[in-house]
Order: structure tokens, then sequence, then C-alpha cells
């Protein structure tokens, strides 16, 4: 929206600097930072009096959860939802489709996991919306974001697939590509979604996807940039540095609140759409895979979980103590801190692994 402020200027006068993504960028992480101090305690306070039991806690999970954790308000990701919105809205160009898109995806995931928090805490347990629907509805907001994205692309990229340090090489995919993105993005969600298990744990690896998904977004849409570094140009997708700055100030503005102890959780309303925001931004980038190594995090804890259920499925035994993984390391005797702090330090690597692929040609 302050973008419009640019049509005052003459070209050296302050409202010059709206024209410029990232003084924008700029202004998104700091608007989204202090909505987040401004209205987290408030937010809290609302939760603890609406619901005063707190999230349910499950009673097959690390037993100290139940006595640590229990009657912890949840829906925090309202909080982080509330500042990205905000802060895209007045700092984004309103008129760029992939704003529009990832932010659609966004709000929409974090719409159902809203309905799975609620009545998760409205019965008091641990059963909320069935995973069916979850399931259901995110493959649907999936297709219709895939389909959109495709349609934007550019017609040399329409349907292809790009390929990480291999330069100029793409897969045609047709429409192929559409169900593709479609599992990008629910898979992401969810596997968000699953890594959700401690405090802390799941939002700086996000803001760390973030940051770097908001880096390559910037880069594939300067062609400068992708001359230089040899990638696929994809007009328009600078705009998403914006968004992504805004998630990091929100996301920052919770873990001031969700640090350990935990005073809020985020929940699935926080979770998934985080989650289904870091796959919509690789499908609109075309960089799909290099997600899969920046939050390579999120894929090790949704495998654990695919593994630990067809192993004892097929053998009656488990191939980790507790899944997913983090609660495998709990019951190997790690402090939550521990697991916490050296899971952040294995996405800050891959993030950085992630990143070189730009290079790397």
């Amino acid at each position: 929206m302050l973008y419009w402020l640019s049509d005052l200027s003459d070209g050296g006068d302050v409202f010059n600097l709206f024209r410029y993504i990232t003084f924008r960028a700029g202004g998104a992480f700091f608007t989204a930072l202090v909505f987040g101090f401004v209205f987290g305690q408030p937010l809290i306070n609302a939760l603890r009096r609406k619901y005063a039991n707190g999230q349910p806690i499950r009673e097959d999970g690390p037993a100290h959860h139940i006595a640590t954790k229990a009657g912890t308000p949840t829906m925090g990701g309202l909080l982080i939802l509330a500042a990205l919105t905000l802060s895209t809205l007045l700092w984004a160009r309103l008129d760029n489709p992939y704003v529009w898109m990832v932010l659609g995806v966004t709000v929409a995931f974090g719409l159902i996991g809203f309905a799975d928090d609620w009545a998760k805490v409205s019965r008091n347990n641990t059963k909320g919306v069935s995973g069916k629907v979850r399931l259901g509805l995110g493959f649907a907001i999936a297709l219709v974001a895939s389909w959109y994205a495709m349609s934007q692309h550019p017609p040399e990229l329409t349907g292809q697939l790009a390929l990480p340090v291999f330069k100029d090489v793409l897969i045609n995919m047709g429409y192929l590509f559409i169900p593709f993105a479609m599992i990008v993005i629910v898979g992401s969600a969810n596997a968000v979604n699953l890594t959700d298990g401690l405090d802390g744990l799941a939002i700086m690896p996000v803001m760390i996807a973030a940051a770097t998904l908001g880096i390559i977004a910037y880069a594939v849409g300067r062609v400068d940039f992708t001359e230089y570094l040899d990638v696929h140009y994809v007009p328009g997708t600078g705009e998403l540095l914006i968004f992504s700055a805004g998630l990091i100030g929100g996301g920052l503005g919770f873990l001031w609140y969700n640090a350990p102890p935990a005073a809020v959780f985020m929940g699935d309303t926080g979770s998934l759409a985080l989650g289904g925001a870091l796959g919509a931004i690789a499908v609109a980038t075309k960089h799909e895979i290099v997600l899969a190594i920046v939050g390579g995090l999120f894929v090790a804890e949704a495998l654990s979980v695919i593994i630990q259920v067809l192993y004892f499925k097929s053998t009656g035994k488990r191939v980790f103590l507790m899944a997913p993984i983090h609660h495998h390391f709990e019951k190997k005797g790690w402090a939550e801190p521990q697991v916490v702090i050296r899971f952040w330090i294995i996405s800050l690597i891959l993030a950085l692994i992630g990143l070189a692929t730009l290079k790397l040609r």
C-alpha cells in the first residue's frame, strides 16, 4: 500500500525510498516486530481467559510435558498471522500476483489450523479436525495456488521443474507440475506442523528458511542478479522478500513469548500457515527442490513419523524411541533447550547450503 507514495516522488526525496524493495522489506520487518511486541501479551491474556485449560497435552508424549506445559495457551499463531498480514498489506505492492498467492495460502492454512486448535481447546482433548478433512482442505487450497502460480510464471518456465546446481536444466512436467506443487505446499505445511513440539523449536527454523527463500525470491526477481548467478528469472517474485521480512518480524515477536518456558504455543494456526507459506514461496520462485534442502529439518521430522508408522505396522517394532524425531532425542536424555538449539544450528547450516545452490552452477 505504501508503495504508492513513490508516485509523489520527483526522484530525489524521501518518497523515492518506497520504490525500493529492500527499504520496504525493512519497514515490513519492523512493523511486524513492533506489532508482536505490542499485542503479544494482550493476546495471551485473552486466550487464558477464554480457554483456561490451555492446549491439551498428549498423554503418550514425554512425561515431563504434562507437568511443565499443561495450561499453556495455544493459537499464538494468530499473533504471527496478524503481524505478517498487516506488514505485507502495508509495505508490498498490492498489484503483484505472487504476493496475493503466498498471502492467500498462508491465511487459508491458518484458518484450517485455527479450526483444529479451536476444536481441541473447546473440547479439552487432543482430537481436533480429522486428518482427512485437514488434508482435503489443504490440497484444495494448494490446487488453486499451484494453478495460479503456473499461470503467472513466464512461458519458458510454465510447467517446468528447475534443478539446483545444474544450470539451464529444466524438466518439462506440463500439467503434472500442478500436483507436484500441491505436494510441496501441503507437505511443507504438515512438516512444520510436526516439528512444532517443543518451545521455540519450529519458529526459528521457519524464520531461517523464510530469510533464505526471501533472498532467493529477491535474486530471481531481478534480471541482473539472475544473469550473474545464471538462475532462472521469475519477474515479480522480488516482492516476496517483503512478505518474508514480515514473517521474520512477526516470528521474532512471537518468539519473545514462546522462548522456553513458553507463555504461548503457536498451535496449528501458526505451524500450518507458516509451513504453507514456505511451500508457496518455493513454488512461486521455482525453487521447490531447494526448499527440501533449506527445510531439511522439517523433512527429517516428517520422515521420522512416516518411517516410524510404516515400520511399526510391518514389524510391530519402533525405529525411534518416539516420533517426531525431536522426541526421540528427549527420550535419549537431551534436555529440551539442547534439542531446540542444536536443531536451530542444523537449520542454519542447511539454509547456507541452500543459498550456496544459487552460486554453484
